[in-house]
């Protein structure tokens, strides 16, 4: 097999694992965020909206790291630079 397959090969695979970890990563920290809220508001039903509010915001940040991981996914699939190195130094 020649460079470009072995590059296409890790490149796929190094994108559904980034896929697969930065999916599965953020998806346990936001249920678990989840259940400590409504841990919280049960106990505290009076700090109900300060908790939401900063629930909200946590969510946002856990729901980016997984944003992250899908764009690499995207760039090392469609704009991968390494591909793009081979081909150049192929072509001349």
């Amino acid at each position: 097999m020649d460079n470009l397959g072995w590059i296409a090969i890790i490149s796929i695979a190094t994108a559904g694992l980034t896929i697969a970890i930065g999916s599965l990563g953020p998806a346990l920290g936001q249920g678990r965020a989840v259940a400590q809220a409504l841990s919280s508001i049960a106990q505290q039903p009076d700090e109900a909206g300060t908790i939401t509010r900063t629930l909200f915001v946590g969510l946002a940040m856990i729901e980016s790291t997984a944003i992250y991981c899908f764009v690499i996914a995207i760039i090392l699939l469609f704009v991968n630079p390494f591909w793009n190195y081979a081909t150049a130094l192929i072509g001349g």
